[in-house]
């Protein structure tokens, strides 16, 4: 996502190298979703280059391969799984939580598998689970179920908020297509565990973008207050101002939690002068 063409040279610097272009990233946000591991396993020297690009508590939030998740569906993935451990293994602390986002088609049915998948990880990592099927939402002996396997192995359960997203139809290309991609399920902010992981999709409309996460500052500045250590991402269908965006997310909850530490400054997207 740090490579996305609408930030260079507005919000990123452009041109910039391969290697400096996450570095550049992490001085809007201190978090990244991996979105990109679900499509291929990076090699490890990739991944080590993110390592040397951001600071250690910087969070990466990293999708298992779809190998794993979506063709395997969890069963006869060891071998996938090993060589995904082994490539981000330079990430260290960086490596925040592993995402297991599991396809619609994956229901209450197939919750043992998902314990047994579960059982078999390595306790060195957190990991998040996101589940897209409506009975996970729509009957509560299914979320019971499912949370009851989340626990036995401390994961948590990533909410996909775009309550807001749906609330009216698209105005814009990048809208229509979000509109039959993404998932449509209800809204929830219960936490299983002192890091719970919030995916939020608002309107290119960067007004409706703000009405729509306002109960997330409620529910962000109680987790907070509990001890919890929250991260949210922001994203809108085009992305052309997730950064900003994200940013004023965070100093909104700020300005209800002032001890919430600061996000850092960004580098100068165009270069510095004199005049």
């Amino acid at each position: 996502m740090w490579t996305h063409k609408a930030w260079q040279g507005r919000l990123l610097a452009h041109p910039l190298a391969s290697h400096e272009r996450l570095r550049h990233y992490a001085g809007w946000c201190d978090a990244v979703e991996g979105n990109t591991t679900f499509y291929a396993t990076p090699t490890r020297d990739t991944v080590a280059s993110w390592a040397q690009q951001t600071d250690p508590d910087f969070r990466f939030v990293l999708k298992l391969p779809k190998l794993i998740t979506h063709e395997r569906r969890l069963v006869d993935a060891d071998e996938a799984l090993r060589v995904f451990l082994d490539a981000i293994e330079p990430l260290g602390p960086r490596a925040h939580a592993l995402w297991i986002q599991l396809p619609g088609s994956f229901g209450p049915a197939d919750v043992a598998v998902l314990a047994s998948f579960l059982r078999r990880l390595p306790s060195s990592h957190r990991y998040a689970v996101e589940v897209r099927h409506p009975a996970f939402f729509d009957e509560p002996r299914s979320a019971a179920l499912l949370e009851e396997a989340l626990a036995v192995t401390g994961a948590e359960w990533i909410p996909f908020d775009t309550t807001e997203f749906f609330r009216s139809p698209p105005t814009s290309d990048a809208e229509r297509e979000a509109w039959t991609r993404k998932p449509r399920v209800p809204f929830r902010s219960r936490a299983l565990t002192d890091r719970p992981i919030v995916r939020y999709l608002g309107r290119d409309d960067p007004a409706r973008t703000v009405e729509g996460w306002q109960r997330w500052i409620d529910v962000a500045v109680e987790w907070l207050r509990e001890g919890r250590s929250p991260t949210i991402f922001v994203h809108t269908p085009d992305n052309a101002d997730a950064p900003v965006l994200a940013r004023r997310l965070h100093d909104d909850v700020r300005a209800r939690v002032p001890e919430l530490e600061a996000l850092p400054d960004p580098m100068p997207a165009t270069p510095l002068t004199l005049f």
